[in-house]
């Protein structure tokens, strides 16, 4: 009778230790990275001052594959000058890392009076990844933003520059 008895509160307090870790906020993941596949369309850009910005002053797309990413950006300042960027890549993305390597991109900066770069180093960056509350952290390898990945949305900050508003389309 008193093993029974023992055998049942052990049962009951493993019953509700396991409720009550799934219920610490944690994602459940099982070493699983979060599913990033898809286009992103960017909608809006907060500047430092708080001034929002919508196309045609700045206009992005964004597509995650299996494998690739295609980035591209372009914005225009006050005076009527552009910045664009683009860039093709391949990542790996797992629970612990994302690793980037680039295929080319191209940086076009006519606000700083730059000439038109190019890049086909084809280097390696990894960063650390977070998961919290089931979203998508780490900076980005070879840009200026750290990413947070929300279901259907990407916020990308860049201290002291913006943070842009990204939203997963069709």
């Amino acid at each position: 009778m008193k093993v029974r008895h023992f055998l049942i509160a052990v049962s009951m307090t493993l019953a509700i230790a396991t409720v009550a870790l799934s219920f610490t906020g944690e994602p459940q993941n099982n070493g699983k990275a979060p599913n990033i596949e898809g286009t992103y369309k960017l909608i809006s850009r907060q500047l430092p001052d708080g001034k929002m910005q919508t196309a045609p002053e700045v206009i992005g797309l964004l597509t995650y594959t299996k494998t690739h990413r295609n980035f591209n950006v372009i914005w225009k300042d006050a005076n009527g000058k552009f910045f664009s960027y683009s860039l093709v890549s391949t990542y790996k993305l797992t629970a612990a890392e994302y690793t980037e390597t680039v295929v080319f991109s191209v940086l076009n900066d006519q606000i700083s009076g730059k000439q038109i770069s190019y890049d086909l180093s084809g280097q390696t960056r990894t960063v650390p990844v977070a998961v919290k509350d089931g979203k998508l952290e780490f900076k980005m390898p070879f840009d200026p933003p750290s990413i947070v990945f929300d279901e259907n949305w990407i916020t990308a900050k860049a201290e002291g520059l913006f943070t842009d508003y990204w939203e997963r389309v069709d």
